[in-house]
């Protein structure tokens, strides 16, 4: 499910919470999909399970997942992302500077304006 890259400048539970964040984004869990419980997720990556239990917290606060008590944390509806972001000018703003560096960094590699705008348009559509 996940990995975790111990040479990564990110601490761990950011690293847990960006996988899950992407595998929920690009649909490979989809809404309502039940999530690892933190104790599993915690033995099977062999961390502190208070390390799970930040990046869940995190998630949740963002609108990418809930919990339902004596139940779990599930995928949240896209719609529900939707509504925190918007909500949230802090997170709008840094996902707006995150665009800004993909932009520059594709630019740098060599693509054009019109490469960039077709993979964003791919992206919208689906």
């Amino acid at each position: 499910m996940l990995t975790l890259n111990y040479r990564d400048s990110r601490p761990i539970y950011g690293q847990i919470k960006d996988g899950l964040r992407r595998m929920i984004v690009t649909g490979a869990l989809e809404p309502d999909e039940k999530l690892p419980s933190i104790r599993s997720m915690a033995v099977d990556l062999a961390i502190n399970p208070n390390t799970i239990q930040r990046a869940y917290a995190e998630l949740e606060a963002e609108g990418f997942i809930y919990s339902v008590p004596g139940k779990g944390s599930f995928a949240a509806k896209g719609s529900d992302a939707v509504r925190c972001v918007e909500s949230d000018p802090v997170r709008q703003a840094e996902l707006i500077r995150r665009l800004r560096e993909l932009v520059a960094e594709l630019r740098y590699l060599g693509l054009n304006d019109g490469e960039i705008i077709s993979l964003m348009n791919e992206g919208v559509g689906q």
